[in-house]
């Protein structure tokens, strides 16, 4: 049973990533593109092009070339669209790295990615300095300055040309993020130029466009997907300016918000949170904002309807993967209809299957199964590794999402869960998240995450952790969601604790609370 879009195809331009982000930029080459939130440093349009082909010769002219990787550890600067897109430009690309990891995980990255730069800035430096010499010893560079470190601005030779370097738009890779996928080894996602461009198109088209006034907030990280394509690509592309933030802190984001007078925000349901119930947002003057996407994790109902209370602004979820460029699923702003608790239906040119994990059959409408997808945005697979490729896509295209989703019978689709994460409680699936959207609207209740424990009975019951802003006892949480779900999904347990643990692209880590459940039993945890 394939579930099509209900939007028609779109056609996609034949482009590479950075003559498709500055088609027009010739129209506004004035305008402020990218701005530092915290320094004020800018960039126009004029500007921010011209440094990134200047970036693409210097790069050209020490010898780099097409299918070399250049890796960023880096927070959000307005560099980092320079560094991102400039290698692209000679069929080179990028392997982008969340900042904090340790060197021993920059290491283990760069190494599979083969990269040969690392650009970061000076604060991690000696981070990267012991990364690199674990990884083969690629040239480090950084933002701004540092002692005996090359300076990025060096690498950029305005005075040369761009070499014509041919783009299999198909085929080259464009960028090489890495994602865990439905196993917990991170793998390096091959996604090529047309990739990214098609994706841009399927969110562009279709319900995202952005409005001649909007200002992004940049803020989810540019090392993540998410960060990557909605936002630092995504709004250079339709013209419209970005303000950067290197890291998430509630009233510095509020504040750059009401200063910048910022109208579009992506953001994570963590973030949500936030908006909707602390009191420190009523300071501040957030009347320029009209509309909140919500990605990344899944979005309670309750909370989307809370944020978007208090704010009068649309909040919106999607949904997406690395593997698909990210965007497969969204709610359309100017839609007939808005179901809250559901990712919406499909981009263009994008199709669907929600695959039994029981039977491997195909499903119906109001019935649970792994999500498969096939469109353009899809990977061309993982990087150097065909058997975890052949795990996930199939040899017609299909990729395997790993989450268990619902179709209603619009065609707007429900995520239930992750296939490894469902609970199996005498033979019968609790989805964590469903119980997590419960405990997260009680108003005592700040954060949750539920994962499986053993249990000789049932094989396993859920277990709850959860971080308070109000007191309340485990009892009478685990009263609070036995009112609300089927007896065999209510928690069994309750622990209360200071914060959830969570990528920085707002998903729980679940396998960290998993493990404290195993050490705790083997008697090993400190």
């Amino acid at each position: 049973m394939i579930i099509r879009s209900p939007h028609p195809d779109i056609a996609i331009p034949d482009l590479a990533l950075v003559p498709y982000v500055f088609r027009d930029v010739a129209q506004y080459p004035d305008r402020t593109a990218i701005t530092c939130g915290v320094t004020g440093r800018s960039y126009t349009f004029g500007q921010l092009y011209g440094a990134i082909r200047a970036f693409a010769a210097g790069l050209h002219a020490k010898g780099y070339a097409k299918g070399d990787v250049i890796g960023i550890v880096s927070p959000n600067v307005p560099e980092y669209a320079i560094a991102f897109m400039g290698p692209t430009l000679i069929g080179a690309l990028a392997s982008t790295v969340n900042p904090i990891a340790t060197a021993d995980e920059i290491a283990t990255q760069f190494r599979d990615s083969r990269a040969k730069m690392i650009v970061t800035i000076p604060l991690m430096l000696e981070k990267c300095r012991e990364a690199a010499a674990k990884c083969g010893n690629p040239e480090v560079v950084v933002f701004g300055e540092a002692p005996d470190a090359t300076p990025f601005a060096s690498l950029l030779r305005p005075d040369l040309p761009v070499p014509d370097v041919p783009i299999d738009l198909a085929n080259d890779l464009c960028v090489l993020p890495y994602s865990s996928g439905t196993s917990g080894v991170p793998k390096g996602v091959m996604l090529t130029h047309r990739n990214l461009v098609a994706n841009m198109e399927q969110f562009i088209r279709s319900g995202q466009q952005m409005e001649p006034t909007d200002i992004a907030l940049g803020l989810l990280p540019f090392f993540h997907i998410y960060g990557m394509v909605v936002i630092m690509n995504g709004a250079i592309s339709q013209g419209r300016p970005i303000v950067t933030l290197p890291k998430f802190e509630l009233p510095l984001f509020l504040e750059t918000i009401q200063k910048f007078r910022i109208t579009v925000a992506n953001v994570v349901p963590p973030i949500l949170l936030a908006l909707a119930k602390h009191p420190i947002v009523s300071d501040y003057d957030l009347s320029s904002l009209r509309f909140l996407g919500s990605g990344a994790a899944p979005l309670g109902e309750p909370l989307a309807l809370a944020a978007e209370t208090r704010l009068k602004v649309a909040v919106r979820q999607g949904y997406g993967l690395t593997e698909t460029s990210p965007v497969t699923h969204f709610h359309p702003l100017d839609g007939p209809r808005v179901t809250y608790g559901s990712i919406g239906p499909m981009v263009p040119n994008t199709e669907a299957r929600i695959v039994s994990t029981d039977s491997g059959e195909d499903v119906g409408v109001g019935e649970k199964g792994e999500l498969w997808l096939r469109g353009p945005q899809v990977m061309k697979g993982y990087f150097n590794k065909p058997e975890a490729t052949a795990a996930c896509m199939t040899p017609d295209g299909w990729f395997k999402t790993g989450d268990v989703a619902v179709v209603d019978e619009h065609g707007w689709f429900e995520i239930v869960d992750r296939v490894k994460e469902l609970i199996k409680y005498k033979g019968m699936q609790v989805a964590p998240a469903e119980l997590e959207a419960h405990l997260l609207s009680h108003p005592a209740i700040a954060d949750a995450a539920v994962i499986p424990i053993p249990d000789e009975e049932a094989g396993e019951v859920p277990k709850a952790y959860v971080v308070t802003r109000a007191a309340i006892s485990p009892e009478d949480i685990m009263a609070f969601i036995a009112e609300r779900v089927s007896p065999y999904k209510k928690i069994r347990a309750v622990e209360i604790t200071d914060a959830i643990p969570k990528s920085p692209s707002g998903k729980i880590l679940r396998r960290f609370l998993v493990d404290r459940e195993r050490m705790k039993r083997e008697g090993t945890l400190s």
